[in-house]
């Protein structure tokens, strides 16, 4: 999936502003400017729109776990982890809004994307791993509309 399309998805889904945006990706060590996420959030067609690259999706889906969960001061920030796949986009949402493994098939169910407990589990493998599956365009797409109707009711 488009990241830019992950990001304004997050963004309504929290309904934060674009500020807010630049402030959770600082949280993680990035800097980058107001004018950059406005950019990032346009749409595909519209004049100005710049994909965002990968380490910015990789900072945003790390400050968005800081800026949910808190800083936590006792162990080192970890590295980010590229490329970002919807795999990584999956695993940070999860961790983010402290979802189990109930939570998600709830989401994915409130979504009218009913999916099996070792499908999903399959998507949480680390990559090589046996029974790792890579995640679709459209089990996230309905995973962020499913965590956007848990969060926005």
């Amino acid at each position: 999936m488009i990241h830019n399309d992950v990001l304004r998805s997050v963004r309504y889904m929290l309904d934060i502003s674009d500020a807010k945006v630049v402030d959770i990706i600082r949280l993680s060590g990035l800097e980058a400017s107001k004018a950059d996420v406005i950019s990032w959030l346009k749409k595909d067609e519209e004049e100005g729109f710049v994909h965002l690259p990968d380490e910015a999706m990789a900072h945003f889906l790390d400050g968005l776990v800081i800026f949910k969960r808190g800083r936590d001061d006792s162990r080192p920030p970890l590295p980010i982890e590229l490329p970002v796949t919807n795999n990584v986009i999956l695993k940070k949402l999860r961790v983010a809004f402290e979802l189990k493994e109930d939570d998600l098939h709830a989401i994915l169910k409130a979504a009218d994307f009913p999916v099996s407990k070792p499908e999903l589990s399959a998507l949480f493998r680390k990559f090589g791993h046996n029974n790792y599956r890579p995640c679709g365009d459209q089990l996230l797409r309905n995973f962020l509309k499913g965590l956007t109707l848990r969060v926005r009711g």
